[in-house]
């Protein structure tokens, strides 16, 4: 007797991003408050990284935190109910712990409560990964409406006196609602690695979640010429091929949001993919500092903030970071 064959879901044909939410760290840190212990100048950080200032949480605040206040006032703005949500996605390394997940706790704080619930370790890429499942989630049917927040405490793992990355780093949560959609809204998205270059961003020991009584918590450090050279030259090749995937030129772009890892490498980047002047650059780490899976969602909320008319306009956001890891779509903007 032939067994049935097992029921597939079918689920929505386009998705789109109904609306995004953000919350920075509300500590302003200037370049003149980390000078002396990196033995450096303001100019020197400016010159060297674009940053004037950066935004950094108290001490008593966590990514859940930030994470749970972005997610809320995306969910505010996107006209759905928390308890639609059928899945919380956050990208994240900033978890102080290995088990469980940040998820979790956001999903009941924001009222998304039995919603499907995950972390993602992707570094500065990890919102753009979260994106692409979103994506597929939904249109496999699993999931109506995701909610994709990328989120950070980075100055957790600041090392005050390290010169390669310390005076980078930032505080924050950039969130946005996935929802289906009656037009193309989010492309096919390019994601990948690059484990031969594994050792030029990372972490110093061992996770926090090991940490027990004074031991000092590991702190991030990079390479930062190996980053420089990768990021401009070899990511570049990948945006190409999500706007060729996408289907679309830089001259159809209204915005250009790459991973705020430094304004030199956001420049130099913009100028490799030779984008035309019509086209808004997301230079949101002159004030809020590289807040790695949390940086894209966050520009992206800065440009529409600064820029309403972008709204309906494509964008190209790419992550790119420890790993080295990488990913890239082209989204219309809510």
């Amino acid at each position: 007797m032939p067994r049935p064959a097992l029921q597939q879901s079918h689920g929505h044909e386009f998705t789109r991003i109904y609306a995004m939410g953000a919350a920075r760290g509300e500590l302003v840190v200037p370049n003149d408050q980390l000078i002396e212990a990196i033995n450096s100048s303001d100019e020197w950080i400016r010159q060297r990284t674009g940053i004037i200032e950066r935004r950094r949480a108290p001490k008593d605040i966590t990514a859940v935190d930030l994470a749970t206040e972005a997610g809320i006032e995306a969910i505010a703005k996107s006209g759905i109910r928390a308890d639609q949500i059928g899945a919380v996605i956050v990208a994240t390394i900033s978890n102080p712990v290995v088990t469980p997940s940040v998820s979790t706790l956001v999903a009941e704080q924001v009222g998304a409560k039995t919603a499907a619930a995950y972390d993602i370790e992707a570094a500065c890429a990890g919102y753009a990964y979260g994106i692409a499942q979103a994506d597929a989630l939904i249109r496999a049917g699993v999931a109506e409406y995701v909610l994709v927040i990328g989120a950070e405490k980075l100055s957790d793992f600041v090392e005050p006196t390290d010169r390669s990355i310390s005076f980078l780093l930032g505080d924050g949560a950039g969130a946005a609602v996935v929802g289906p959609s009656d037009f193309p809204g989010i492309s096919r998205s390019i994601l990948g690695s690059d484990g031969s270059k594994w050792g030029a961003v990372g972490m110093s020991g061992t996770h926090a979640g090991f940490r027990a009584g004074d031991n000092e918590w590991p702190h991030l450090r990079q390479d930062g010429q190996v980053v420089f050279r990768w990021a401009v030259w070899e990511m570049a090749k990948v945006a190409r091929q999500a706007l060729e995937v996408a289907g679309i030129t830089a001259d159809d772009l209204t915005a250009f949001i790459p991973h705020q890892a430094n304004m030199r490498i956001v420049d130099e980047f913009a100028k490799v993919l030779k984008l035309p002047e019509h086209v808004l650059v997301a230079h949101d780490i002159e004030t809020t500092g590289n807040t790695s899976a949390a940086s894209i969602p966050l520009a992206a909320h800065r440009l529409l903030s600064e820029h309403p008319e972008a709204s309906g306009g494509y964008a190209l956001q790419i992550g790119f970071g420890a790993g080295l890891v990488f990913g890239a779509q082209v989204v219309v903007l809510p």
